[in-house]
């Protein structure tokens, strides 16, 4: 079982199969969006 976790805001983004436990790091929607509104801003 692996484990999908935002790197910014450490929330569970989604479960997926694996032989393994495993932890990947991305950005959740709701950080994406952030960041985007943020970088649009300048």
């Amino acid at each position: 079982m692996g484990t999908l976790v935002c790197q910014d805001c450490n929330k569970i983004i989604d479960h997926f199969e694996d032989e393994k436990v495993t932890v990947l790091y991305s950005n959740c929607k709701t950080c994406c969006e952030i960041s985007e509104d943020l970088n649009n801003n300048k």
